[in-house]
């Protein structure tokens, strides 16, 4: 195929323009969708204590609702057709096609009860794939009989808007998609113009929504970013040190998951309410100990990661080593069973490990805070680019200055992470094999 000859094609043309169309509603449903889990987080998690409960939230309050949210999530996974959608246990995955209309409602409502009930994972990757089931649908009602090339197109199309303004960039959400999709040369060429499209008119109606609403903006930003430190011969080797340890952190998450999904599997509703259960007494253990919020254990970490970066001094690295032990616990539990994205808690429990070691000698909190998102991220996720690009512009205009070490620290993990066992049980060739 030609590439040139296919863009100047009327079809490719008409394609353009039904994607900058589609970004409207996927984009209008993905906020609805943030903004629905956001609203019943509150509710569960502040507005119905402060109803039923005098004085302070109990530290016992999670538990229960993370028995329901077990429950829910995997009666949907159960008995639902879609699987609830990919494993996360597995890093962010694309591909396989978009989900039909059954699936569609699969996912959603595994994401929904995931989400909104405590469980540690992100929105990124159910948004994703209920922008490209939407976008494949849209697809199918304009032409039935349309080729694989236009519903790969608009899928994909579908996911950029979904996520257009998540990650904070509409830039950086497809940067994401196409690095895990492996989309390269024409491929990448052909599905980055609509994908581009329809990201930046959705970033317009996610904005034009909050406006109207008042709801909010559902976009990854700092509100206080330290201040900027330039590279140093000592940031460096420890950014080498971050790399390897975010490299081992995150092979015991996902050893927890993998290992865990083959005792999932056998009782898919007892097993994953009880896995709630585990994770609810980790966040009020964290509550009683350390006389913190259990909310920093839970959700995904987007909400609070502007947050513990702004009050940094006021966490001891006692506190710290606690609640990244507890979110670590927690995510591998989720990931295990649960449905969500790798995303947002990679990026928490690397800025809280960049905290804690932020006052080691040569080290400063901005590089160290960057180190740690890159590296956890690059360790989990496996995209080093986008782990690069997500701490660089997360930082703002500091962020250019720490880019050396990030890119050290990203490059490290990456590594490291390949040369370490695969966690989890062996695959059953293997163990023919053996």
């Amino acid at each position: 195929m030609d590439p040139v000859a296919v863009i100047r094609s009327r079809a490719y043309l008409s394609a353009l323009a039904l994607a900058a169309i589609l970004g409207v509603p996927v984009s209008a449903v993905a906020y609805g969708f943030l903004a629905l889990t956001t609203r019943l987080q509150q509710l569960i998690f502040e507005d119905l204590p402060d109803q039923l409960v005098s004085g302070s939230v109990p530290a016992w309050w999670p538990v229960p609702w993370l028995v329901l949210c077990g429950l829910l999530t995997g009666m949907v996974i159960r008995y639902l057709p879609g699987n609830g959608g990919h494993s996360p246990a597995f890093g962010f995955q694309t591909g396989g096609g978009p989900v039909n209309g059954p699936q569609l409602v699969d996912v959603t409502l595994a994401a929904l009860t995931t989400l909104s009930l405590g469980a540690v994972l992100g929105p990124e990757a159910p948004l994703i794939a209920i922008g490209g089931g939407l976008g494949a649908l849209a697809v199918h009602l304009v032409k039935k009989d349309a080729p694989p090339m236009a519903l790969t197109i608009m899928a994909s199309a579908g996911s950029f808007a979904a996520i257009s303004t998540l990650l904070g960039s509409p830039v950086l959400g497809a940067f994401l998609i196409m690095e895990a999709a492996g989309l390269g040369g024409m491929t990448l060429s052909l599905v980055a113009l609509p994908g581009l499209l329809a990201s930046g008119i959705g970033a317009l109606v996610f904005l034009g929504l909050d406006n109207w609403t008042g709801l909010g903006d559902f976009s990854l930003a700092l509100t206080s970013v330290p201040p900027l430190v330039d590279p140093t011969v000592a940031t460096l080797c420890w950014a080498a040190a971050m790399g390897v340890g975010c490299a081992l952190l995150a092979y015991v998450i996902r050893w927890i998951g993998l290992s865990l999904r083959p005792i999932v599997h056998l009782n898919r509703v007892l097993v994953t309410a009880t896995l709630g259960l585990i994770i609810g007494l980790t966040a009020m253990a964290y509550d009683l100990i350390s006389g913190n919020s259990f909310t920093e254990v839970l959700f995904s970490g987007q909400d609070a990661l502007p947050e513990l970066v702004q009050n940094a001094a006021d966490y001891s690295v006692g506190v710290l080593i606690l609640l990244i032990a507890c979110k670590m616990l927690a995510y591998g539990l989720s990931l295990s069973a649960f449905r969500g994205g790798p995303v947002f808690p990679s990026m928490f429990i690397g800025a809280a490990l960049g905290i804690a070691v932020s006052g080691l000698p040569g080290m400063s909190l901005s590089p160290a805070i960057g180190m740690g998102i890159g590296a956890m991220c690059s360790a989990m996720l496996r995209l080093p680019l986008t782990s690069t690009l997500l701490a660089v512009l997360l930082l703002g205009a500091d962020g250019a200055a720490v880019t050396p070490e990030i890119v050290v620290a990203v490059v490290v993990a990456f590594v490291v992470t390949f040369v370490l066992p695969t966690p989890g049980p062996p695959a059953p060739e293997d163990s023919r094999a053996g």
